[in-house]
């Protein structure tokens, strides 16, 4: 399986040879941290979605948020 990714990475390595971290492009890491948030979301919306739970639409959440701070 190819990698959707074209990384130039480096290693760092121990005094005996083992690799013990990884050097990549900034670019790479950043695309990494935008996927990583984009499958958090997903995971969260199937979480949410598994509950079954009654849904509000957004704007009545809204109205409904509005007249609480009124009261608080």
């Amino acid at each position: 399986m190819q990698s959707i990714y074209s990384m130039k990475t480096q290693f760092l390595t121990d005094e005996k040879g083992n690799k013990i971290s990884i050097v990549i492009p900034l670019e790479e890491y950043n695309r990494m941290l935008e996927d990583l948030q984009e499958l958090e979301d997903i995971r969260l919306f199937d979480e949410v979605k598994a509950k079954n739970e009654d849904s509000v639409p957004f704007e009545e959440y809204l109205k409904l948020r509005q007249g609480k701070k009124k009261y608080a």
